[in-house]
């Protein structure tokens, strides 16, 4: 019998197969976790209803129509509410649980297992931009181009991924009513202080003054240099500062994991 010859196996398919179970266990945890999901999605896309039914005809001070704005500004609120909290929740109950202590005897590579977290959050954060968009259509009409539109989603998935490593990193440590709890409270002062839900130029003048230390606000101003065509370089630096930063923290936190 002649034997079945078959061809190299590539090195990286092990990994790839690996980083596969891994998102999908990701995807999973988020749907346990349905009530977390739930008001993370809902909450930005009713706020963006209410305020875009009000004001999203009037012109904004860039020119735009203001429901364009909104959906740089919003949709902001929108990607970080769900990549920050849902998959930091998940993980403080794989914890909770003892699927952690699996995974760590297990040894997964750690890049792996944090890649994996980051990239089961994006389909719902597109779920969250894609009602928001959606609403604004309603209200408002077609108030971008598709390119712009493709443009502005694009940079709001990416520029999210900071934001879902520094849930993980409070994630690995604390249980999940105190991850939902740290997270929010840190999240929300965060969203008004960055001008998501009301300029900035309404808010007091140290509010103001804080608002260029903070990802969220770096996040918008990215966001909304792709309608209006103002240089951003500043601010893409600031989120790939925070990228670094929240990575060494998630990290740091899983090396360190207590199960």
């Amino acid at each position: 019998m002649t034997a079945i010859e078959t061809g190299p196996t590539s090195p990286l398919a092990p990994g790839l197969r690996v980083l596969g179970v891994e998102v999908a266990d990701g995807v999973r945890a988020i749907l346990r976790e349905p009530t977390a999901l739930f008001f993370s999605v809902l909450f930005p896309v009713m706020f963006f209803a209410l305020f875009a039914s009000l004001f999203g005809n009037q012109p904004s001070a860039s020119g735009l129509p203001t429901a364009a704005t909104m959906l740089a500004t919003f949709g902001t609120f929108g990607v970080v509410s769900v990549m920050l909290l849902s998959p930091g929740v998940a993980v403080a109950e794989d914890r909770t649980s003892g699927w952690l202590r699996v995974k760590k005897v297990s040894a997964a590579p750690i890049g792996t297992t944090i890649a994996a977290k980051v990239i089961s959050a994006l389909p719902y954060a597109l779920a969250v931009v894609l009602a928001i968009s959606g609403v604004s259509l309603l209200v408002a009409g077609p108030v971008l181009d598709l390119g712009t539109w493709l443009r502005l989603v694009g940079v709001l998935l990416l520029g999210g991924l900071p934001f879902t490593l520094l849930g993980l990193a409070v994630g690995f440590v604390a249980s999940s009513n105190a991850t939902a709890a740290v997270l929010n409270a840190v999240y929300l002062p965060m969203v008004v202080a960055s001008g998501l839900w009301f300029p900035l130029d309404m808010m007091p003048g140290f509010v103001q003054a804080l608002a260029p230390f903070l990802p969220t606000y770096h996040l918008a101003q990215l966001a909304l240099a792709q309608l209006t065509g103002a240089d951003a370089l500043g601010n893409l630096l600031a989120l790939l500062l925070t990228t670094a930063i929240s990575a060494v923290l998630a990290g740091w936190a899983y090396r360190n994991l207590r199960v």
